[in-house]
């Protein structure tokens, strides 16, 4: 993994609540708000300067824009919701081109748990907690700003946790 501790030292504790924010709120109105987008490339532009240092910093907004053009062919396909576009896009500085296959197996796994997780509670008494979350009602859909809210984090964190 090419993210350091020290990297993500600086970006993980910004980032998390706007993550945990991202995932309530898809979950709940299956919408992933503009200003939680425009806050993690806020986070990015301030804190990814200090994490990465000027020259892997301005090459990393090159990411934002190779995944805002995929985002929005996915999106213009009906592959992938708009928001979700948008969250990929915002979030793809925080990780580097050499991790990408690692991004994408912490993906894998935060949408297959994120999947199960969901569904188990939608059919769960646990339901009742929350029983207004429009997620509930969409039949086959699914919001995808829970798993990649946490496939974010779990980047963010994997320097900590092996």
């Amino acid at each position: 993994m090419e993210l350091t501790a020290a990297q993500a030292i600086w970006l993980l504790p910004p980032v998390l609540p706007i993550c945990v924010i991202v995932a309530w709120n898809d979950m709940r109105a299956m919408k992933i708000p503009n200003w939680t987008v425009g806050a993690l490339l806020v986070i990015f532009a301030v804190f990814g300067l200090i994490a990465f240092g000027p020259q892997i910093w301005a090459w990393r907004w090159l990411h934002v824009v190779v995944m805002l053009i995929i985002g929005m062919a996915l999106n213009a396909g009906g592959a992938m919701g708009a928001g979700d576009a948008k969250f990929i896009m915002a979030a793809a500085p925080f990780v580097a081109f050499a991790d990408l296959t690692n991004i994408l197996l912490i993906l894998a796994v935060t949408l297959l748990l994120g999947w199960a997780i969901h569904r188990i509670v939608k059919h769960s008494p646990a339901r009742r907690l929350v029983p207004e979350w429009e997620s509930w009602k969409t039949g086959k859909r699914y919001p995808m700003g829970f798993p990649l809210a946490s496939a974010l984090v779990f980047y963010l964190a994997w320097p900590f946790l092996f």
